[in-house]
């Protein structure tokens, strides 16, 4: 039986990680922390089951940190490697990080596809001890001889499912078989399906496996809702929706519904935006800001979305389009509801959804409150504190820079950036890409992507 801790100062974490979490306003540990962090500190290989939003980041940052301090990377050969599946996580996990990295004096880069490859090559050749990347960007930098990775003695996989579904599974072991071969591997996932499990029985030795909140990966901060709806009444009910008070993330199945959706939203006037991967990787940096912000309060998606963005206060996700699977119904609704807070998960259920609808909930393990609305009745506003929108048609900017030449990768072109820096400090701005530097409106016409499901 391993040991659990009941508090950060029980771990032996060094001071300034310890002063720095009292900085950021974390007293107390999250339950995967409370049960990863002894073994993890103590070098040991774990496998971590949670739901997204658990606080699964610090679980093995703070450790990996920690082991990694007082040490100095070679150009190029860091000493640290967190692989996740997609550029917003990535992005999620250096921001979460960096001010610990900070406080060590590590220095943190990000690496991900949509960028320049070059100057990720010129900040990996800068130096940094912790990298944080996705597969397919950094099989390249490898390929270029940018990065080895023979230097990296821990290793986390955070999401691995998903690197799973995503098909990322082959570029993962070949990355897995250039590091240290007595290094330290972590690997958190919500399933263990896809091939995960192979990933376990071959890259972990003697795994201590911690599970939280295991089998529904839901927590009692959630609640969920199905609301039954007729064809008709559809439209304008996810309108009302969408202009509620708040932010709202609405899920939709394809990019296309997802754009025309966020079109419609907004010429009946609710501050709507369109994310998925046929945008430029700037272009949906600057739309997460102004979600984040409060520019944007509906956020239409695809599942693109479903993993990898934390923003405070989201206090609720719609389903628009049903998921098809259990684990996409979780993951979306991950988006609410983390680290301890409220949130309601709400799925929009036609007469001849309502079968398949059922059956998902139920291997998902959700007892959702099902409610019928109809337009006027008062339910859906009980529900979603649905509302009419101004009906004024309103237009989201988000502003391009002039454009750059582009990458030997050929990415989306404009400046790019790799996060982090010496001590902690960024190294480059967050640039561009986009339509020739014109201001692109989110409710316009997406670019087809050049590589699908890549990060």
């Amino acid at each position: 039986m391993t040991m659990t801790i009941p508090t950060f100062a029980a771990t032996g974490l060094a001071p300034a990680l310890l002063a720095e979490l009292t900085k950021q306003g974390i007293t107390e540990p999250f339950p995967i922390q409370t049960a990863t962090l002894p073994d993890s500190l103590a070098g040991r290989d774990v496998l971590g089951r949670g739901r997204t939003g658990s606080g699964k980041t610090l679980a093995f940052g703070l450790p990996l940190l920690h082991r990694t301090a007082g040490n100095r990377a070679r150009p190029g050969r860091p000493l640290a490697l967190v692989l996740v599946p997609t550029r917003e996580l990535a992005a999620q996990v250096t921001t979460a990080l960096t001010p610990y990295a900070r406080a060590l004096g590590l220095r943190c880069v990000t690496v991900v596809g949509g960028l320049s490859l070059q100057r990720q090559a010129d900040a990996l050749r800068a130096g940094a001890e912790v990298l944080v990347a996705t597969p397919g960007r950094l099989h390249d930098l490898i390929n270029r001889g940018d990065a080895r990775l023979d230097q990296v003695a821990i290793t986390v996989l955070d999401e691995a499912d998903q690197m799973a579904d995503m098909g990322f599974l082959p570029q993962v072991t070949k990355l897995l078989e250039q590091v240290a071969p007595n290094g330290q591997r972590m690997l958190f996932s919500a399933t263990l399906d896809g091939g995960v499990d192979r990933l376990v029985r071959r890259f972990l030795s003697n795994p201590v496996s911690h599970s939280v909140d295991p089998g529904t990966a839901t927590v009692t901060a959630m609640t969920h809702h199905v609301l039954h709806v007729d064809a008709a009444d559809k439209p304008a009910a996810l309108t009302q929706i969408a202009a509620r008070e708040g932010r709202t993330i609405l899920f939709m199945a394809t990019k296309h519904r997802a754009d025309r959706m966020a079109r419609q939203l907004l010429a009946k006037g609710v501050r709507a935006a369109a994310l998925h991967g046929g945008k430029s990787q700037p272009q949906r940096t600057r739309i997460l800001e102004q979600f984040r912000t409060g520019q944007v309060t509906a956020l239409v998606a695809t599942d693109v979305a479903a993993r990898g963005i934390h923003v405070d206060g989201l206090d609720m996700v719609v389903n628009v389009d049903p998921p098809t699977e259990a684990k996409d119904y979780l993951h979306r609704g991950g988006r609410t509801a983390r680290a301890g807070e409220a949130g309601q998960v709400v799925t929009l259920v036609l007469p001849e959804q309502r079968r398949d609808v059922s059956r998902l909930m139920s291997i998902a393990g959700i007892s959702p409150q099902s409610t019928q609305v109809r337009l006027g009745d008062g339910a859906l506003a009980r529900v979603t504190g649905a509302r009419e929108p101004s009906g004024v048609p309103v237009t989201i900017v988000v502003p391009q820079p002039a454009p750059a030449a582009r990458s030997r990768a050929g990415g989306e072109g404009g400046r790019s950036h790799a996060a982090g820096g010496e001590g902690g400090r960024s190294r480059a701005a967050v640039g561009g890409g986009g339509e020739g530097g014109r201001p692109h409106r989110t409710s316009g016409r997406s670019r087809r992507p050049r590589r699908p499901r890549t990060a």
